[in-house]
C-alpha cells in the first residue's frame, strides 16, 4: 500500500448473526494498514436475520446498549474511533435514554446509521420519520445501507433525502450488488445524497467523480468483516478490491479528488477533531 493519509467511514464492531466483528481486529487493521481514524457502528444493532425474519427477543440487543458499547470503544480510543450510532426502528421507539445519550457524547457521534434489510424495513417507511427527525435535531447525517432489494433501494434513501432537505444522506455501497449507476445519478440530482466505497469497485467510483466530482463521496470498507486483512485480501485469500483504491487509483485521477475521497471529505463532514 502506498502511504496516504485514510480515513474509513464505513467499520463495525460487534457480534451478531454470522458476523463476530471485534474491536481489537479493528485497531489491529488500523495500525497494520496505516488507517488514521474510522467510523463505526455496531453490528448488535440488526434487528432481522439474513432471511429478514426477526431475531427473537432474546436475540435483539437494545439500541441503548449497543450505542454505549460503541461509545466506550470510541472513548478509549480518543482520535481514533468515532461512532454512528445502528439505530432499530421496526422493534424500538426513541426514548429519553437514548436521546440523553446522545447529547451527551456529540463529541464521538458523528452520523447515524440504518441498514434496511436487517430491520425488515422499506428506509421510506413513517417507523423511520421520528429518526430522521432526530438526526435533524442533532444535525447528524444518516449513513444507510442500500442494496438492490425492495427495501434498502437507493430510490428509498432519495425519496427520504427529498423529505428531510435539511438532513444529509449516505448511500453506503451505493446499490450492493449492482452496477452502482442508479445510485449514482440520484445523488447527483440531490444536494443532500452522498455515497460510500463499501464493495464499490474502483471503476464505479472513477465514474462517479466523472460524474458528480470528488466531493460527495466517502471512502468506506465494511472493515473488519474479512478480518484484520479485509484491506488486503478475503479468508479464501483472494485479493480485496480496496487494494484498487490504495496501489491503482492515486494515478488515475487527480491528487485532489484522491485526497477528498480517501480523507478530507470525512474529515470535514463529519466534523472529526
Amino acid at each position: 500500500m502506498k502511504t496516504q493519509r485514510i480515513i474509513d467511514a464505513h467499520v463495525h464492531i460487534g457480534r451478531s448473526l454470522n458476523f463476530d466483528m471485534k474491536e481489537t481486529d479493528v485497531l489491529e487493521a488500523m495500525k497494520k494498514y496505516n488507517i488514521e481514524k474510522v467510523l463505526v457502528s455496531n453490528s448488535e444493532s440488526a434487528e432481522a436475520d439474513h432471511e429478514q425474519k426477526l431475531l427473537p427477543q432474546e436475540l435483539q440487543i437494545s439500541q441503548v446498549k449497543s450505542l454505549e458499547k460503541s461509545i466506550k470503544f470510541a472513548n478509549e480510543n480518543s482520535g481514533k474511533v468515532y461512532v454512528a450510532p445502528w439505530f432499530k426502528p421496526k422493534t424500538e421507539k426513541i426514548s429519553d435514554e437514548l436521546i440523553n445519550l446522545i447529547q451527551k457524547n456529540l463529541d464521538v457521534i458523528k452520523a447515524v446509521k440504518f441498514h434496511p434489510y436487517h430491520s425488515a424495513l422499506d428506509f421510506d417507511d413513517c417507523l423511520m420519520e421520528p429518526y430522521l427527525d432526530l438526526a435533524e435535531q442533532f444535525n447528524l447525517p444518516v449513513i444507510t445501507h442500500t442494496g438492490t432489494g425492495e427495501n434498502d433501494c437507493p430510490e428509498k434513501v432519495y425519496n427520504m433525502a427529498k423529505k428531510f432537505p435539511k438532513v444529509n444522506f449516505i448511500m453506503a455501497h451505493m446499490g450492493l450488488g449492482s452496477d452502482n449507476v442508479i445510485a449514482t445519478e440520484l445523488i447527483a440530482i440531490l444536494p443532500n445524497l452522498f455515497g460510500d466505497t463499501a464493495w464499490v469497485p474502483m471503476e464505479s467510483t472513477i465514474n462517479f467523480i466523472n460524474k458528480i466530482g470528488s466531493q460527495k463521496l466517502f471512502f468506506g470498507t465494511d472493515l473488519p468483516i474479512d478480518g484484520i486483512d479485509t484491506y488486503h485480501h478475503n479468508p479464501r485469500g483472494e485479493r480485496s478490491l480496496y487494494q484498487d483504491y490504495f496501489e491503482k487509483l492515486p494515478d488515475l485521477i487527480a491528487q485532489e479528488d484522491y485526497e477528498n475521497l480517501m480523507w478530507k471529505n470525512a474529515l470535514n463532514f463529519f466534523n472529526l477533531d
